[in-house]
């Protein structure tokens, strides 16, 4: 079992330290709401919901928050979403996936296209970078609950396919089909995860100059500070070097 999105690290280390909380929040309710009114509002029995309040409670949203995303499902209120997927090239060459959930498909893609093209990138045609990454369920773990070999074991033994283990954590990665079932085998084992959801994690990732570099990072967290804007994916890797001035 072997491979890692870079990726992950690189916005881990620079990512959500950077943006307004209320706009998290929002972002996370967003998600909470649309989950819960696709399947049912009881997460035991809704994984994307079970996904979307786990990254709530990783992000420290309030429980009252949670439950009245939940109840807005429910009632007459809650704004109808789009899911749209937009896939392009930055700076570099590098390929780029960006989910949104929008009301609005025409505002949203003018405003992901301006983020493209005012940082050295260009939009593609949805399919055009997508085959460069796996759809994959990955569920993470801080590292103190386990060791590497007892998580792999566990892993194995859970039907999950691919593990990761570093300083950050334990990333175990599964089939979309599989994503649920591996979650609650892996929590009746280590406790509940910090993250359990579907991915687009890169089969490769590209080398970029610190120029590019730079570039397409602050072309994801434009991308990333947009409302409708929920995930965005990219198969690169920078210099250390560089992720220091950017997060200095």
């Amino acid at each position: 079992m072997a491979g890692h999105s870079q990726f992950k690290n690189i916005m881990h280390r620079k990512g959500r330290q950077d943006k307004a909380r209320s706009k998290i929040f929002s972002k996370l309710a967003r998600e909470i709401t649309v989950a819960a009114k696709m399947g049912l509002p009881d997460p035991n029995f809704n994984p994307r919901l079970r996904a979307a309040i786990l990254a709530a409670r990783a992000d420290n949203m309030p429980k009252d928050n949670i439950e009245r995303a939940i109840k807005k499902s429910q009632g007459g209120e809650a704004e109808n979403y789009d899911e749209v997927r937009y896939e392009g090239y930055g700076p570099g060459g590098v390929a780029v996936i960006v989910e949104v959930l929008t009301d609005n498909r025409n505002r949203t893609a003018g405003d992901v296209r301006a983020a493209f093209t005012k940082n050295g990138g260009n939009m593609a045609e949805t399919g055009a970078v997508s085959f460069m990454f796996d759809h994959v369920g990955v569920v993470e773990f801080d590292a103190k609950v386990a060791s590497p070999d007892d998580m792999l074991e566990a892993a194995i033994e859970a039907g999950a396919e691919d593990v990761v283990s570093s300083e950050s954590g334990h990333e175990i990665y599964t089939a979309q089909d599989t994503l649920a079932e591996v979650s609650k085998a892996l929590e009746a084992k280590f406790g509940e995860p910090r993250k359990s959801a579907l991915i687009w994690k890169p089969q490769n990732t590209l080398a970029v100059n610190d120029d590019q570099g730079e570039k397409l990072l602050r072309m994801i967290e434009t991308l990333e500070e947009h409302d409708d804007v929920q995930n965005v994916y990219a198969n690169f890797e920078v210099s250390d070097q560089l992720m220091s001035k950017m997060s200095a």
